[in-house]
């Protein structure tokens, strides 16, 4: 295929100068109008959602699509008010149990005390009571062993 030739006319530009320019088309305004209140209660409900289907027609968007965006939020909202719920109860749950372990332990060091003062006291409430220390240590030898009544000889009778 032979490509076509172009052809300049040299009095095309002079000629578009000369000719008047059409003014541009001025943007195209939004109409007004003057709102008024709607009425309360079911046929505002109605109203509304007579106004949300003609805005979705106008802009291609179908009313699913809405509906689902509408529950996605309501879902996430919900969601999220649940779980900051948990994350609360769970706060003042680990709260109360660490000034319980907080309480425990104090008690254990308490009894502890308690323990260590009964036991320093141990050697002089024996010397009161006319206890000795143990002098040497003292060993019992369990091999030799036996029965008392079988040297006694109970078993012949």
């Amino acid at each position: 295929m032979a490509a076509q030739a172009r052809t300049v006319r040299s009095g095309s530009a002079a000629e578009e100068r000369r000719r008047p320019k059409a003014a541009p088309a001025a943007p195209s305004r939004p109409q007004l109008h003057v709102v008024t209140s709607a009425a309360k209660g079911a046929g505002a409900a109605i109203d509304g959602l007579s106004r949300l289907a003609a805005w979705t027609r106008a802009r291609n968007t179908s009313m699913i699509h809405i509906v689902v965006a509408l529950a996605f939020l309501v879902a996430t909202l919900l969601g999220s008010l649940v779980l900051r719920t948990q994350m609360i109860e769970n706060s003042f749950e680990a709260s109360s149990i660490e000034t319980h372990i907080a309480r425990l332990n104090q008690d254990i060091e308490e009894d502890q005390t308690r323990l260590d003062a009964l036991e320093t006291s141990l050697p002089q409430k024996a010397e009161e009571m006319g206890m000795t220390m143990q002098q040497g240590s003292l060993s019992i030898d369990l091999s030799g062993y036996a029965a008392a009544h079988a040297d006694s000889g109970e078993g012949a009778r």
